[in-house]
Parts: C-alpha cells; structure tokens; sequence
C-alpha cells in the first residue's frame, strides 16, 4: 500500500495541486474501491430511512406533512452542509473528516431504532444527513487523489457504490426493518461501524499522500481560466445542467410505477421489474460516463448526455409499454452518463476548490432531487402522472446551454 501511495496522483485538490509538468503515475484501485464500497454503505443507509417511512407514519401516526419534514430535515443536512465541508477542507486538508463523518451517520442510524418521539425522529434524520454532507466532498476529493489521471474513470467508480447502495436500501428494509421492527434498524450500525474501519484506512493513505506531496514541494495548478466571470458564467451552465437532469430523473424514480400503472394497467410486481431496470441502467451510465470522457473530453459527454437524450424523453409519453421499457433503458444509461462528466469538469475548471465544487455539486443533486420529486407531485396531484411525462419530457432540451461551456484542455486527459 505503501508503494501504491508513492506511484499515485497528486492530490490536486487541496492548496499542493500537481505541476503542468507532471505526470501522474498510476492510478491507485485499491483506495478506489474502497471508497466505492464505503459509498454503497453510506447511499444504503440513507436509501433505508426512505424505505421505512410507512413504518414510520403508522408507528407515531404521523401525517404527510411530517413525513415529508423528516425528508426535508435529511436533504438540507445531507445537501446544505457539503460545500462549506468542502470550502473548510480546501483551505486545511482533513484525512480523517472521512470516518469522523461516518460516526454521526452511525449515530443516527442508533438513535433512529430507538427514538421515542417524533422530534428525535428529526434529529436522528438530521444526523444521517450531516455524515453524508462529509462522506460525499471529501471521497470525491480521495477518488480524484487516487485516479493517476483517470478523473472520469474515478469518479464513476466511486459513484457506482452509491448506485449499488441506493438500490439495496430499500431491500434490506423489506427484508429486515418490515419485518423485525424498527428496533432492527440498530443491525445496519454494523455496516456504519464496518464503513469507519475503512475509512479508517482510506484517511491514513489520504494523510501520507498529503504529507509526500509537501516533502517534494509541489505548487498548485494554474486554473485554466482566470477570468472570473466566465467561471461564475460556466458554473452556472453546469447547475442548468444538472438540474435539467436530475428533475428528469425525479420523475421516473419515483412516479415511473405510477405512471406504468395508470396507463398500461401492468401488475405491481410489473411496474417494479421495469423500475429496476431503469435504476440498472442508471448504473450502467454513471459507470462507463466518466471513462468515456476521459477519451473524448467531457465537454462532449456532457452534450451527448443531456442534449441527446431528449428525441427518447419527447418520445416516451407516446409509445406502447415493450417500447417505453426499451426507452427508459436508453434514457438511464444517456442521461446518467453526465453527472461523472459535469463533476469532473467543474473540477478541472476550479483545481484549487475540489472539496467545495465537489460539495456544492453533490449536494445540488441530492437538494433538487428532493425538490423535484415534491414538485412533480404537486403536478401530478393537480393533473396526472401521464402529464408529468409529457411536460418532464423537455427538460432535456436545456442541454442546449452546453454551447457555453469553455473547451478546458485537449480531448485526451
């Protein structure tokens, strides 16, 4: 491991970023899958509380109004909180912020089996979310240290855990919590505990990588660009982007079984396998969009993802049940594809910011993701999950702004 740490990448995320002139001298898949692993374990945690919630609502009789305020208190903890963990990491390198932020998830999965009211029910949400407002920047920061220049390539790898975790959440639930009681959501602190012992690991190699990097001297990346505005400008760009994306994305993950339902008339059971399979392919696209760009540059991903997924989505309210099952593949693995590009390329824009770009954009995808599924309902209350579909189905046409994006380095990485 030792050895490993002496061939990787620079950190190039904190203050001590590589020079131009060197190269970066392997990519480290150790520390990479562990970071990967100890996502699935974070994005499962936090999927389980989702998945409870009717265990919830009829053990403290709770209203809507009140489990919606348990989703709201975890997604402005989890979402909120990123970028200033990211801001404060950027200015002082922090190895171990990683199991630290583990504990407090740890803590809310505890207090969560246990809590007798519903204002502790808050709290224990609360927690979760703040040790997700810490995992998320500063393993993107680790998965950029360990790619030996790979960026797409890590940061899809790192992703693809919290894919795979989202995915076994609400399993797990079924298969444990539904069945067992609340009290049996204490059993997932073991995965918690199992997540700090790697991190663990993860931040002492983060710690030596800093320390070598500041033996041998290294000064800090020039951005690309200098000017300001056109920063400001192209950050902005991105957040149309993934906006554009992730409101699409609210609107098959969590209305896709009503809307099969209400207009095919499939079974439940139906329903469920064709919304496994979009999430598959969501995995599918996040693992192969950050590789892709590294080859082809990221400013090209970004296009093809967000832009030229919309001929599916303007088609999908108009198609038969085999071909809207065929079109939801192709959606998910196109549109997942992106977000691995706009992560990377927002880091290669501000190399001197990673932990703050990185916070601010994963917490933009877990705030609007919330937000669009709120919203979406709204709209589907007031006229119809079919019109959801149809109105959804233009979100991708914002893509568009992607002409405004700026050409940061040669295609190949």
């Amino acid at each position: 491991m030792h050895t490993s740490v002496h061939n990787a990448l620079a950190e190039h995320g904190t203050r001590a970023n590589a020079t131009p002139h060197e190269r970066p001298q392997g990519t480290v898949f150790g520390v990479l899958g562990a970071i990967s692993f100890s996502h699935m374990l974070n994005d499962m945690i936090q999927s389980l509380i989702l998945a409870i919630y009717p265990l919830l609502k009829e053990g403290f009789d709770l209203s809507f109004v009140q489990v919606g305020l348990i989703t709201l208190t975890y997604q402005l903890t989890a979402s909120l909180l990123q970028p200033l963990v990211g801001h404060v990491a950027d200015r002082r390198p922090l190895p171990y912020s990683l199991p630290v932020g583990m504990g407090f998830t740890l803590g809310g999965l505890l207090l969560l089996s246990v809590a007798p009211d519903y204002p502790l029910l808050l709290l224990a949400a609360a927690l979760v979310g703040t040790g997700s407002s810490v995992f998320h920047p500063e393993s993107a920061r680790v998965a950029r240290m360990a790619s030996g220049g790979r960026y797409g390539l890590a940061q899809s790898v790192f992703q693809i855990g919290g894919n795979v975790g989202s995915s076994l959440g609400p399993l797990l639930a079924a298969w444990v919590v539904l069945a067992n009681g609340r009290g049996s959501v204490a059993w997932f602190g073991l995965a918690a505990l199992l997540a700090i012992v790697v991190l663990l690991q993860v931040g002492r190699w983060y710690s030596r990588n800093v320390a070598e990097r500041r033996r041998r001297k290294v000064v800090a990346v020039e951005p690309p660009i200098k000017s300001r505005a056109v920063v400001r400008r192209t950050l902005g760009v991105l957040m149309v982007l993934i906006f554009s994306k992730y409101f699409y994305l609210a609107s098959i993950s969590t209305y896709f079984e009503f809307y099969l339902i209400d207009r095919f008339g499939v079974s439940v059971h139906v329903a469920q396998f064709h919304l496994f399979l979009f999430l598959a392919s969501v995995a599918a696209g996040t693992l192969i969009g950050g590789p892709i760009g590294d080859r082809i540059g990221r400013k090209t991903v970004i296009w093809i993802s967000i832009l030229g997924v919309a001929p599916f989505t303007l088609l999908l309210p108009h198609v038969g049940l085999a071909a809207t099952g065929v079109l939801s593949v192709v959606i998910g693995v196109v549109l997942a594809s992106a977000f691995p590009a706009i992560i990377v390329y927002a880091q290669d824009l501000v190399p001197t910011r990673i932990g703050a770009i990185s916070g601010m954009f994963y917490g933009l995808s877990f705030g609007l993701g919330g937000i669009g599924a709120a919203v979406l309902g709204l709209v589907a209350d007031r006229f119809s999950v079919e019109f959801v579909y149809q109105v959804c189905a233009f979100l991708p046409l914002l893509g568009m702004f992607a002409v405004f994006l700026p050409n940061l380095r040669p295609h190949r990485a």
